[in-house]
């Protein structure tokens, strides 16, 4: 499989992942560190996949997503961007909104 069809297998298979710098136990940026803690504090439920492990994968994902840095937060598949948007949606609480929107349909 091809690193796009990985990507989009990925984006297929969960409803939110960040595509970041290390692991969330670990993470290797400040930003992607940022991020994490935003998706944590708004209760979300996500996979995070570290683009530093696959070099095909880090180097792809920007032309994938027209996004140029990381991290990178996938909503049903769609991009919503990196650090300082997940920032201003937790900040705004509509990143708290959409995770308990995604958790209501999930349990239905």
């Amino acid at each position: 499989m091809d690193v796009l069809d990985r990507i989009k297998a990925t984006l297929a298979q969960h409803q939110v992942v960040l595509f970041m710098k290390g692991t969330p136990k670990f993470p290797m940026c400040g930003f992607s560190s940022r991020a994490l803690q935003a998706l944590r504090d708004a209760g979300a439920q996500f996979e995070a996949v570290n683009v530093l492990e696959d070099p095909a994968l880090r180097a792809s994902l920007p032309r994938f997503a027209n996004w140029p840095t990381f991290p990178q937060l996938f909503i049903q598949g769609e991009l919503i961007g990196g650090c300082e948007i997940i920032e201003d949606l937790h900040a705004s609480g509509q990143l708290a909104r959409i995770v308990a929107d995604l958790h209501a349909e999930a349990a239905e």
